[in-house]
């Protein structure tokens, strides 16, 4: 006989602590994604949804590394259900990438020249004053900034 899946997850201790501002920050990601791209270039319709992903990826971020206040459990949890990325979670916790906006503007292949993204250089260093990533639309997320 098969087995019969079930949509029941168990959740870990202080999953109640957090569950509130995830469901928040999901809300805030559907509505960034139903959001009309009436007037804008084709790259800024996905800078709001590049916003949240990056508060609700920060948000899990600070909870673990940051204050201590949740489980590695939890924290595990939290990735492997998709509310936060590991991969640029694991960014941030290298020299250099603190700041790190999304995992677009480290990769070369997205850029000419097979370089980063120019808000990954430093204010002091840049020829103009602001800059805005076409990616995520940041306009800076250089460590020595």
């Amino acid at each position: 006989m098969p087995k019969v899946k079930t949509n029941h997850i168990k959740y870990p201790e202080g999953w109640e602590l957090i569950e509130p501002t995830l469901h928040e920050l999901d809300a805030k990601m559907r509505e960034a994604g139903n959001d009309p791209n009436d007037g804008k270039r084709k790259c800024e319709a996905l800078w709001p949804i590049f916003k949240v992903a990056h508060q609700r990826n920060r948000y899990v971020y600070d909870l673990y590394y940051g204050r201590n206040e949740i489980s590695k459990d939890l924290y595990e949890f939290c990735l492997e259900q998709g509310y936060a990325d590991r991969n640029l979670i694991a960014k941030w916790k290298k020299p250099g990438y603190e700041r790190l906006c999304c995992l677009h503007c480290i990769q070369p292949r997205d850029h000419n020249f097979a370089t980063t993204c120019a808000c990954r250089v430093p204010k002091h260093l840049r020829e103009v004053a602001v800059i805005e990533c076409v990616h995520c639309g940041c306009q800076g997320c250089a460590s020595g900034d």
